[in-house]
Parts: C-alpha cells; structure tokens; sequence
C-alpha cells in the first residue's frame, strides 16, 4: 500500500552491484532450505511428523489452544508465496530495487528461522521451539513494519501479492502459532489441575489475541492478510475445542467471535479511510 508520507518513485533502480546478487542468492537459498526442513518435518524423507514430534505435544487434541488440523494448510499457501517471491525477486529487474534492498534479507531470515524452527520439533526440545518461533516472531514484526511505513513503497499487483501479501499471511499466522507453541510448553509443565480452570484461562488468551490482531490492523492501516491469518488460526481453535478433544465449549464460542472480530476490525479500518477520502491500503 503506499500511505500519507510515500511518494511514486517505487519503480526506480539505482545501479545494481554485487550485494544485490548476493542477496538474491541468499533468499533463494534460504527458501530452499525452509522447503527441504519442511518436507523433513511432513514426515515423508523419514522424519517425524510435526504432530508427532516432541511426544505428540505440538497435535491438534493436545492444549486447549492448539488449532485443529485443517489449520495448518495455510502453510502450503505461506511456502508456495515464498517461493514465488524468491523466483520472482531473483529477476534481473529486481536486482537493483530499493525495496527489495529494503527487505529480502529480513524476508530470508524468516525463511531460515522458519526451517530451522522445523527442525528444532524434530531433534530439540519443545521449550527449544518456543525460543524459536518467539523470534521468528520478532523478526516477521521487524519486517512487517518495513514493508507498511516504508517510504520505498511497492509497485504494481506482483510486488502488492508477493511481498505484502505473504509477509502479512506469514506474520499474523505465526502470531497464532506462537500463541499454540507457548501453550503446548505450558500445558507440558502443569497438571491435570489446570484443566479446571482451561476455559477461562483460554479465553482470556484469545482476547489478548484479539487486541494484538486489532493494534496490528490499526498500525497497518487497515490492511488485512495479518488479520485473516490470525482469525484462520483463531476460528480452527475454536472449531477444535467443539468438536474434538479436549472439549472446551467457553473456548470454542469465544475463538468463533473473536475470529470474526478480528475480520471486522480491518474491514471498518478500510471502509473509515474510504469515507475519509484516504487512498485505499494494500493488502
């Protein structure tokens, strides 16, 4: 999107140099890395499945916060855009631009922390993987705010999809993911005793989750892949605590209507800054 304080000059080239080679490189590579991690953690080059790794404490039945399975299909959309943006920004036209300056080597550090976080469930520990995707959090934080108040704005449909798109899909899923991780390792330290009081400990942390969701459509403008992402995950808690083990109807009904929150809060945004005269964000 481009806000108040851009200016239309996204399409300039300053002359390429050997830096800008090497980051290209560097993204390819990194996302290659992630796919081969990701295809050892689908089980199918003889490693364990994410959710039977670590003693199965990363499953869908496993806390009271952990998304049922279909949830996790957004990651095939997630891979398949970072894929697309590493061949695209590999384009001898995209060697010089200032935004991929600007973000392809957040953008593949992402993609290690992503693989690496992979291979942690599969040969480290689960507190391991918390520490983990808590900074591929960080980082995707770091490279969402780049990619909103840059003043090196995108350009054009590829640039708005590959870039602002993924990105946005990227951080708001991992947001609900690290929520599901930091579950998984609490409910890992406690007892049966805390299941007492499940549902309204869970549903408080969906609130929280709401709030998050709601600060990072605000900052962003409005735009909305965060926020699908995270209401995804949120909406698959929620259908997971009220139709599989273990049952939790308070959680269930709360993730449903925080879901739909989060939606609503960047679509009002939109719609504000339309009747406002505002030029409209990206995605």
């Amino acid at each position: 999107m481009t806000n108040e304080s851009t200016t239309p000059h996204s399409a300039e080239r300053d002359a390429a140099t050997g830096r800008d080679l090497a980051r290209q490189v560097v993204v390819i590579s990194s996302v290659v890395f992630m796919i081969i991690a990701a295809f050892v953690g689908s089980g199918a080059a003889g490693g364990t499945p994410i959710q039977e790794a670590l003693g199965g404490a990363l499953d869908a039945d496993a806390s009271y916060l952990a998304p049922a399975r279909p949830a996790f299909s957004i990651w095939s959309v997630i891979y398949g855009g970072l894929v697309l943006y590493a061949i695209w920004q590999a384009l001898p036209a995209q060697r010089a631009s200032r935004r991929q300056r600007l973000l392809g080597w957040w953008i593949a550090l992402t993609a290690v922390l992503n693989g690496l976080w992979i291979l942690v469930v599969q040969f480290g520990t689960l507190l391991l993987s918390v520490v983990t995707i808590i900074v591929l959090l960080a980082v995707l934080a770091l490279v969402w705010r780049r990619t909103v108040l840059t003043r090196e704005p995108g350009d054009g449909l590829i640039d708005s999809v590959l870039i602002d798109g993924v990105t946005g899909l990227h951080f708001g899923w991992v947001t609900i993911a690290t929520v599901a991780n930091i579950t998984a390792w609490l409910t890992q330290l406690g007892d049966e005793s805390w299941a007492d009081a499940a549902g309204l400990w869970g549903a408080l942390v969906l609130i929280v989750a709401l709030l998050i969701g709601t600060a990072i459509s605000v900052w962003s403008k409005g735009r909305i892949t965060p926020a699908l992402a995270i209401a995804w995950g949120v909406m698959w808690i929620g259908v997971g605590r009220l139709t599989d083990a273990p049952r939790e109807s308070v959680i269930g009904v709360t993730a449903i209507i925080v879901a739909v929150l989060l939606v609503a809060v960047p679509v009002a945004i939109t719609i504000a800054r339309r009747v406002r005269g505002v030029a409209p964000t990206r995605i």
